[in-house]
């Protein structure tokens, strides 16, 4: 569900900028108010994991169509909303920055449409009701389906309502919200059953991570499952992706079924043209593979697409999100012992 800058105005990717900019800095302020030290590790592996298991498009029978995990309700699950909602940003900046996954005036709206939905609103108000203060299998696994297809179905309506208030002619919004809506309930689906599944793995081997997660833990006592989650990440980027779904995404399909185009052309001056081209020098693996590679030529891949930019993209990907991430965990850290120094 990454937007791409066709679908947007500037002036609705400019407020979407601002919007997602504030939410990312009052977002820092109360991780830096609830720091916990051990969440610095946890979010650049989750991050990176995140980041790997979306490169992973699944196809929905019978449509033609494919889906991918959002993953910010995972994130939200596993670090809190602050901490998911700065590491889904984080992931997202890596994709539109070095892979051209998204665009640079859309992404504002893909941090807010893939982040907040998930770690601010399904997240406290869904999962969190259905699966409680002890947890059970079967709770956790309604919780994470009803939060997870929520929180998709509010991003994908949010996509429709962005490209409305774009006064992009070719996506009307009765056309362009029947086509949305129905494919990402889909998706929402396998998403909740996949945040289960990662989620039940995790209250097996570091229950206090679901259950107290307010609760500092020691760095080392969380080794084993940050282990875990870099190499699930390694597998997932590295090689599970060339079993990636061919098919176009929910977004791609609903503007093709509606348009008749997968992507709709943007203009060719102005603010888009320059976003444009700083993307393209920005892209050092553009669409998840190396620039030499043709365009034309992955038509005719054979599946399961075996290919080295694929894994090296992976591999890269998930250390830029895990650098990042962790690296601005760390300065938050620093932020938080300021007060401390000032006051001995």
């Amino acid at each position: 569900m990454h937007m791409a800058d066709a679908l947007l105005s500037p002036a609705v990717g400019g407020t979407m900028w601002a919007v997602s900019a504030g939410l990312l800095g009052y977002s820092c302020r109360k991780i830096r108010q609830e720091f916990q030290e051990s969440k610095i590790p946890l979010m650049g592996v989750a991050g990176a994991f995140v980041f790997a298991a979306q490169m992973l498009n699944f196809t929905i029978p019978g449509t033609g169509s494919s889906g991918h995990l959002g993953g910010g309700l995972l994130l939200a699950v596993l670090l809190g909303p602050w901490a998911g909602f700065v590491t889904m940003a984080s992931i997202l900046v890596i994709q539109a920055l070095f892979f051209a996954d998204g665009g640079l005036l859309a992404l504002g709206c893909n941090i807010f449409n893939l982040g907040f939905w998930t770690c601010f609103v399904a997240y406290p108000l869904i999962y969190q009701p259905i699966a409680g203060k002890n947890p059970t299998r079967k709770r956790i696994l309604w919780g994470s389906m009803l939060a997870a297809v929520v929180g998709l179905q509010l991003g994908a309506f949010s996509v429709v309502i962005e490209t409305v208030l774009s006064g992009i002619s070719e996506l009307p919004f009765g056309l362009f919200v029947l086509a949305m809506q129905p494919i990402h309930l889909a998706i929402g689906i396998v998403e909740g059953l996949a945040t289960s599944a990662v989620v039940l793995f995790v209250l097996q081997n570091k229950p206090q991570i679901i259950l107290s997660p307010k609760t500092a833990l020691p760095a080392p006592s969380i080794r084993r499952t940050a282990l875990v989650f870099l190499t699930a990440a390694v597998v997932l980027g590295g090689a599970a992706s060339w079993f990636a779904s061919t098919y176009p995404d929910g977004l791609e399909w609903s503007t093709a079924r509606v348009s008749g185009k997968e992507e709709l052309e943007s203009p060719e001056k102005g603010i888009h043209s320059s976003l444009a081209q700083i993307q393209e020098k920005t892209a050092i693996l553009p669409d998840y593979s190396f620039k030499t590679a043709h365009p034309e030529e992955s038509e005719d891949a054979r599946w399961p697409a075996v290919d080295v930019g694929t894994s090296v993209s992976g591999i890269v990907g998930g250390l830029l999100t895990l650098v990042l991430t962790a690296g601005i965990a760390a300065a938050i850290k620093a932020a938080h012992r300021k007060p401390d120094i000032r006051t001995s």
